[in-house]
């Protein structure tokens, strides 16, 4: 018999381990402090830089130094323990984007105890299950909430939306105080990198939203493997980049950004409270704007008005980045045609990762739009093979798993749901479908988890199907995504009534409504004879949406 010749063996690239099916990251190690005891805030004011500016509220023009920063967390953190906060208190965060959601955030780390942040527009009954959960002890909220959180019996503080530092106006007295008693805590609880941070919901791979446990030590992965790695490849200094903040700062997203990493680079954030696509392209110009985070609604809706803007217009923006969902082909296409000077970048993380995962880079010479990047510094993947568990090599499509000091602690009081995720190998089963090409740039094909993305919120199915299995004329139920322009998602109930029930499609979005946040409504219902399970009784959603190509 021959000897099969020496180069018949396949050849894979030195960053893939055909023995483990382990992907390594390109990029160099980074070297994270090894400190115990090292509080996330901490690491992030350790850092030098030349920034002045920290944060601008885009409307009234208000803004905070990084002069006056540390002393502003300092005093919120001495603020809350005279209100009785403590280390490991969770404290709820019920807040729109505002220059003083940053102040709030790093204050109640910086005192030992935990965040929990949720959209500041939910429902009553969403806030009830989120402090039951939780445990929360107080909460930071806009004016909008103040009778849904006294109905709740839960105490609470205003923050004013304005950027004005001096608020007098009534129900905000208590934020007044936190801001100007200038003060620092007289005894600091001892903190270490493994104590709890935040308690950040999210649906994970299936099923309704769970707590996701963020530890100190995964905040400062975060901003040294994210945000302080991705700076460092470029030749321009950070201290002089001014980034938009549309993002919401309560989701990983936004929060990883606005909240912390910059802040370690001392980049200036001009914040708005939502986007609008005319006010957007106004603060860009009036505020010089050089680096705008998005979701793929939102570059779609800049896409679009580039056509409509003069010559001189959005001019300053050296770079666009792309996360919570990938990017169309047509969306990217039109993107570069409208934006040829802006550099484009997709990035993939999971709240369950503390947001590390992926991140695009290009070069004059080398440029990859469609893909989600390269695997950040400090972390490994692998592509298992969805039916028989095991790894697939480079080009192959497959469940992503990740590995590294990003992946959350576990989730909030479920050891089951933390073993599903979480391997006893450490590594983070995240549910998406992807595949690596032989340069080691990762692309996300599909999701084999039910989440719904709709303008870059995530939407777990289960808590929708919740909702409207408590309608008395709704014999049975379920909710999957259908794909939309504007949203990227929406949520599309099938439902099966009850026996001569005239319930009708408003009804219906109307009974969600009431119940849910604005962006988790039901925007289309199809009324069905019914659900199609398998025989273990889970829904089949991708028949649901298959079906709707021919509905919708």
């Amino acid at each position: 018999m021959e000897r099969p010749a020496e180069n018949s063996k396949p050849k894979f690239p030195h960053w893939y381990s055909p023995e483990t099916g382990i992907c390594s990251s390109l990029h160099s190690s980074r070297t994270l402090p090894d400190d115990p005891f090292l509080d996330a805030v901490s690491f992030i004011f350790s850092r030098k830089h030349d920034g002045v500016t920290a944060f601008i509220d885009s409307s009234s023009g208000s803004s905070i130094s990084y002069l006056k920063l540390i002393p502003l967390v300092k005093s919120v953190a001495s603020g809350l323990h005279n209100e009785g906060i403590r280390q490991g208190d969770v404290v709820l965060l019920l807040l729109p984007n505002s220059i003083f959601f940053p102040l709030v955030f790093l204050g109640v780390l910086y005192l030992g105890a935990v965040v929990s942040t949720m959209y500041p527009l939910c429902s009553a009954q969403e806030i009830k299950k989120r402090i039951v959960d939780c445990k929360a002890r107080i909460a930071f909220t806009v004016s909008e909430n103040f009778t849904k959180l006294q109905s709740l019996g839960i105490p609470f503080i205003g923050v004013p939306e304005n950027g004005n530092l001096n608020v007098k106006t009534d129900g905000f007295e208590t934020f007044n105080m936190l801001l100007n008693d200038f003060t620092d805590l007289a005894l600091r609880p001892v903190i270490r990198q493994q104590d709890t941070a935040a308690i950040m919901y999210s649906s994970g791979t299936t099923g309704a939203s769970k707590g996701v446990v963020i530890t100190h030590g995964n905040f400062i992965s975060m901003v040294e493997l994210f945000v302080r790695f991705e700076a460092s490849q470029y030749q321009y200094p950070s201290a002089k980049n001014v980034y938009l903040a549309v993002l919401p700062m309560f989701h990983i997203y936004g929060l990883s950004l606005f909240v912390m990493g910059l802040l370690s680079l001392g980049s200036s954030i001009v914040v708005m409270r939502k986007f609008g696509i005319e006010e957007t392209v106004k603060v860009i110009d009036e505020y010089k704007i050089t680096h705008f985070p998005v979701v793929p609604p939102i570059l779609t809706a800049l896409t679009r008005k580039a056509k409509d803007v003069c010559g001189n217009s959005l001019k300053t923006l050296k770079q666009v980045s792309c996360g919570a969902a990938p990017l169309s082909g047509k969306a990217i296409e039109h993107f570069l045609e409208s934006f040829p000077d802006v550099d484009l970048i997709q990035g993939y993380g999971m709240t369950e990762s503390t947001a590390v995962g992926t991140r695009g880079f290009n070069t004059k010479t080398f440029r990859k739009h469609s893909s989600l990047g390269l695997l950040a510094p400090n972390t490994e993947a692998k592509i298992m093979d969805c039916v028989t568990g095991s790894f697939l090599p480079p080009g192959r499509l497959g469940e992503l798993y990740i590995r590294g000091s990003g992946v959350m602690k576990g989730y909030f009081n479920d050891v089951k749901a933390t073993a599903l995720a979480i391997d006893r190998e450490g590594w983070l089963h995240t549910g998406d479908i992807c595949y690596v090409d032989n340069d080691g740039y990762f692309y996300i094909v599909d999701r084999s988890k039910e989440i719904i993305k709709c303008k870059g919120f995530q939407i777990a199915p289960a808590d929708l199907e919740a909702v409207l299995s408590s309608h008395p004329e709704i014999f049975d139920v379920a909710v999957t995504a259908a794909a939309d322009e504007e949203y990227d998602e929406i949520p599309v109930a099938f439902v099966v009534k009850r026996h001569e029930s005239k319930l009708t499609e408003e009804e219906v979005i109307d009974y969600v409504t009431k119940q849910v946040a604005p962006y988790k409504k039901v925007r289309k219902v199809v009324f069905t004879t019914s659900i199609p399970r398998s025989a273990a009784g889970k829904i089949l959603r991708r028949e649901l949406r298959n079906s709707l190509t021919s509905r919708l």
